[in-house]
């Protein structure tokens, strides 16, 4: 397999991912500096999130208008202006409109990255080339808080922006000379009245679950515009259904495995989204220890993300897309579920072994569901494909964030005695039930579901294990 693809989109995704995340130790320092407070400030992880909401919808579109290496390239260099404003931004407003151009680049970046990756890959390489894509959205999220810490600490906050700046402009110039020039699709006009709806309801829903677990507003503000989000999603289905070209293939849905992909992982990343969110709180909060401290500790799930790489075709090839992602699914909730037994007396080893298992199984069940939606899909539909998933992920891991945090507030409240461990015990489990049900939707497909992709083979030479056809050739999208 061709490393070059995934090694040079993996470079941009992890600064993205990353970048989702780097501020959210340094929030009182930027506060300070700019003006406001930190509660205030978090309008801006908001804004990062809705705008990324925004535009994920209409990345397949641009990729086949515009050529997929083209809008890649383009993507990065956005998210670096937007980068640069935020180092620079000397108020509330400036800092959270950098956020919202940040996110715009952050938008097309994942997408049209795991869609340059499908129609370049033949389908029995995919499951390597997508582990090398997985691993930064694993480790991006887990980096994010400490080298957030780290340089606010040792530097200034600026640089948690500035630092993207070599690292995307080395990105642009590696896509641009290492890509393949895929052929462009024929995406005809595009379809403004269903990207209005989208926008509306993908926003709308994740602004309202932001607002809901990151009160920085009155509360009836996210719940309106959670009203608001999802009205204008059950609009927009219906306009799916009669329009000619719909932004977002909703019949994409009736493909048994890739509505068994989407669904399942949705349920595991609402329990993956909420993990990064807890364990941090946990640890500063209950067991007082530092943000770097937390920050370094959570981090040690990477080793096990890491580790998977060298496994997961091996495993799919053995066991099968059904048997691994259900299999997954219920090993990843346990882990999670065994931090509600954590305390500030258990051995750090033990912590470190469960976050490492549990890491480990999160990146073997990214992986595979991120190749099992493209198993039965051409590569003509790759890009609705693609975009679809991407609004799906944005969806659940703001709705496992808002989980994570209406537990707490819930349990506190009730409570009365403010927030202790037994919050966070109950919020673990909760979270844990949901990604552990993960495994029902795959436990529903055959068998040989998705062997076209594993390799897998059922009961010897009479397995369907064939390849897809060739790809097309290369053609220049300018």
């Amino acid at each position: 397999m061709n490393r070059t693809i995934p090694l040079v989109l993996a470079v941009a995704l992890f600064m993205e991912q990353m970048d989702s995340t780097v501020i959210a130790t340094s929030l009182p320092a930027i506060a300070t500096d700019i003006g406001t407070n930190p509660i205030a400030l978090k309008l801006a992880l908001t804004a990062y999130l809705v705008s990324l909401a925004i535009f994920i919808p209409i990345s397949a579109w641009m990729a086949d208008r515009f050529g997929a290496k083209r809008v890649f390239c383009a993507a990065i260099g956005v998210f670096v202006v937007g980068s640069i404003a935020c180092a620079t931004a000397g108020s509330l407003e400036a800092f959270v409109l950098a956020r919202f151009l940040q996110g715009m680049g952050g938008s097309m970046m994942t997408p049209v990255a795991r869609l340059l990756l499908v129609r370049a890959t033949p389908r029995q390489n995919l499951v390597s080339a997508m582990a090398w894509l997985t691993i930064p959205g694993l480790l991006g999220p887990l980096v994010g808080p400490p080298v957030g810490g780290f340089l606010t600490t040792f530097l200034s906050w600026h640089w948690i922006f500035i630092i993207n700046v070599p690292i995307g402009i080395m990105g642009i110039a590696a896509a641009w000379f290492l890509l393949p020039n895929l052929e462009r699709g024929r995406p005809g006009p595009i379809d403004v009245r269903g990207f209005a709806l989208s926008a509306i309801a993908a926003a709308g829903i994740v602004f309202g679950l932001s607002v809901v677990s990151l009160p920085a507003l009155p509360p009836v503000v996210g719940i309106a515009t959670l009203l608001a989000g999802t009205l204008a999603g059950f609009a927009y289905v219906r306009h799916a259904r009669r329009a000619t070209r719909p932004l977002l293939d909703l019949s994409l849905f009736s493909n048994r495995v890739f509505s068994a992909a989407i669904v399942g992982g949705t349920l595991f990343r609402i329990g993956a989204g909420a993990t990064p969110f807890l364990l941090p709180l946990m640890f500063q909060l209950g067991f007082g220890m530092t943000p770097f401290e937390s920050g370094m500790l959570t981090f040690s799930a990477a080793l096990g993300a890491i580790g998977m790489k060298f496994l997961a075709s091996t495993a799919l090839r053995h066991g099968g897309f059904r048997r691994i992602l259900a299999g997954s699914a219920v090993g990843g909730g346990f882990f999670i579920g065994l931090a509600a037994i954590f305390t500030p007396e258990t051995p750090v080893w033990a912590i470190i072994a469960t976050l490492i298992a549990g890491g480990f199984l999160r990146s073997l069940f990214f992986t595979s569901a991120n190749a099992l939606i493209f198993a039965d899909i051409g590569d003509e539909r790759a890009g609705q494909a693609t975009a679809i998933a991407s609004v799906f992920q944005q969806i659940s891991i703001a709705l496992g964030v808002a989980l994570a945090g209406g537990i707490l507030e819930g349990v506190t409240v009730a409570s009365g005695t403010g927030l202790g461990l037994d919050a966070f015990a109950i919020a673990f489990v909760a979270v844990a039930i949901v990604t552990a049900m993960a495994a029902l939707p795959f436990l529903r497909l055959p068998p040989d579901a998705g062997a076209s992709v594993s390799g897998h083979r059922i009961g010897g030479d009479n397995a369907r294990s064939q390849v897809l056809p060739p790809k097309k050739p290369y053609s220049s999208d300018g």
